[in-house]
């Protein structure tokens, strides 16, 4: 598979009450910036996260969303979505992410990314687009984008190729994992067969089928 980034996007900080940071800032709300940008291992250059206790660090340096997922949430809600509007670094075109598999590895420009798991929506999210059922109905229609981590530090920038170079064969992809812990606890023993999960999400799998909420 072979895609392309429609963007590369860098936060502009946002000071609201429905940031769920003490200081009451956000990087949710990212815009295209000019040029190429670096990724490297703990996330992507000039870019800024406010709670780092659940955005950012290795298994989350960079987010991944596909503009034809956002062209679906246009139309839903009757209004543009524009490149960063989920609050993602890279936009794509052409690149199943949902579809993902978990160790995928991506080449982009001069970085190496790896899929690590999908991304959780929060009040933040809900609070940023203004929709107040927007969990549910996030959560509902599955397309939850995707976090990578850099293998391989380099720059990127729009127009260039997203070349899938290398997929495990366990096959469980980014929309299996959001929805064995949302809607289909069913497949959450098939994510232990996954040694490329982080290691917190794989805490939550062993709680979860010891039949322990978390």
């Amino acid at each position: 598979m072979t895609g392309r980034v429609a963007s590369v996007n860098l936060a502009v900080v946002t000071v609201a009450p429905w940031a769920g940071d003490p200081s009451g800032r956000s990087g949710i709300d990212k815009r295209p910036a000019p040029g190429r940008v670096g990724l490297h291992a703990q996330g992507v250059t000039g870019d800024f996260v406010a709670e780092t206790s659940v955005h950012g660090g290795p298994d989350k340096a960079v987010y991944s969303y596909a503009r034809e997922d956002a062209a679906w949430w246009s139309e839903e809600l009757g209004r543009e979505i524009p490149p960063g509007g989920f609050g993602e670094n890279l936009s794509t075109e052409g690149v199943d992410v949902t579809g993902a598999v978990i160790g995928e590895r991506w080449e982009v420009g001069g970085a190496l990314l790896e899929v690590s798991q999908p991304r959780t929506p929060c009040r933040t999210f809900a609070g940023f687009w203004d929709v107040r059922d927007l969990i549910k109905r996030f959560t509902a229609r599955a397309f939850p984008g995707a976090y990578l981590r850099v293998l391989r530090d380099g720059e990127v920038g729009a127009g260039d190729l997203v070349t899938v170079v290398h997929r495990p064969a366990h096959g469980v992809t980014i929309g299996e994992v959001f929805r064995a812990f949302n809607t289909s606890p069913e497949l959450l023993p098939r994510l232990l067969d996954v040694p490329e999960l982080p290691g917190r999400v794989r805490e939550r799998v062993l709680r979860r089928t010891a039949g322990v909420s978390g």
